[in-house]
């Protein structure tokens, strides 16, 4: 599902956009950090392309900075990724002082708010009160199904539009309607009867979460959170660690029953004349001390 909004501001795409927040979206899941520190930046890096002249080529800058601020905001702090460590994952060529200089320059323009109200505020919220309205007499979705794909769903810019309490509406009213519960849809119902949200509005932003949810969960979706770290090296690199791999050595083949008794009683001798000696013992292939497991099985195979 492709956003609509050709760009954003000043020549950054919805493409360029889209892609950095599924980054983020790795980067989130590689530090184990919460669901609510991947919000955040994805709500600071929306507001900061919105008002700010950005040219594509510090997005990947200014993404990042954003993820290191919620972290600090929401996460304990020995939880939180060092600057150095976090460009390097992300293989950024930016510095330690570029991104400093980049925070200071988000934190003026923006209202740096711990306790913004965002889409997931108001998923835990309808989430608890549902729960709390059936007491135990339906099951419902988990909070963690929910939070995924309310991150999949800020993955596109076209939900940045949304207002965070009908996304989150949309988002429990499509689960709901898979369930097919009566119940469930007249709690629904009596959320957005209090929140005033239009049935027209809902119906708008349901369609498009069920579309998100189809191509999420569809085979060729490749999932931000399940995406394997992928090392990015230059062809000088390339071959140098190529030409590392096969200049290795090998062994040469040792004959069985191919040596003299007489040399091998003698070579016996040398090997176990010193009590001192840090082989010790000589016993069976792969059991001394000094031979790991993982010898062992090699020389097994």
């Amino acid at each position: 599902m492709e956003s609509t909004s050709p760009e954003i501001h000043s020549g950054v795409s919805a493409k360029c956009r889209d892609d950095k927040v599924e980054e983020l979206w790795s980067l989130t899941s590689f530090f184990g950090y919460r669901t609510q520190t991947f919000v955040q930046a994805v709500n600071l890096l929306d507001r900061f392309l919105t008002i700010m002249k950005v040219q594509p080529k510090h997005v990947p800058c200014i993404g990042v900075c954003c993820l290191h601020i919620a972290a600090k905001m929401v996460e304990e702090e020995s939880n939180v990724s060092p600057t150095h460590e976090l460009i390097r994952i992300s293989q950024s060529r930016f510095t330690v002082s570029d991104l400093s200089r980049m925070e200071k320059i988000i934190s003026e323009k923006l209202c740096v708010d711990p306790k913004v109200v965002t889409a997931l505020t108001f998923l835990h919220l309808y989430h608890s009160a549902v729960a709390s309205l059936l007491a135990e007499r339906e099951e419902i979705p988990s909070i963690g199904r929910l939070e995924a794909q309310l991150k999949a769903c800020l993955c596109r810019l076209v939900f940045s539009k949304a207002k965070p309490s009908v996304l989150a509406l949309s988002l429990i009213a499509q689960e709901f309607e898979a369930l097919q519960s009566a119940t469930l849809l007249k709690i629904i119902q009596q959320f957005q009867k209090h929140l005033r949200i239009g049935d027209s509005e809902l119906l708008h932003w349901k369609e498009l979460v069920t579309k998100c949810m189809i191509e999420y969960h569809s085979s060729e979706c490749n999932k931000p959170d399940n995406k394997k770290l992928v090392w990015v090296v230059s062809r000088r690199t390339a071959q140098s660690l190529q030409t590392c791999h096969f200049s290795v050595p090998g062994l040469p083949t040792i004959p069985e029953m191919s040596w003299d008794e007489s040399e091998s009683e003698d070579s016996c001798e040398d090997l176990t004349s010193g009590e001192d000696s840090p082989c010790g013992s000589l016993g069976s292939d792969g059991e001394g001390a000094f031979f790991p497991s993982s010898f062992h099985n090699c020389a097994e195979g």
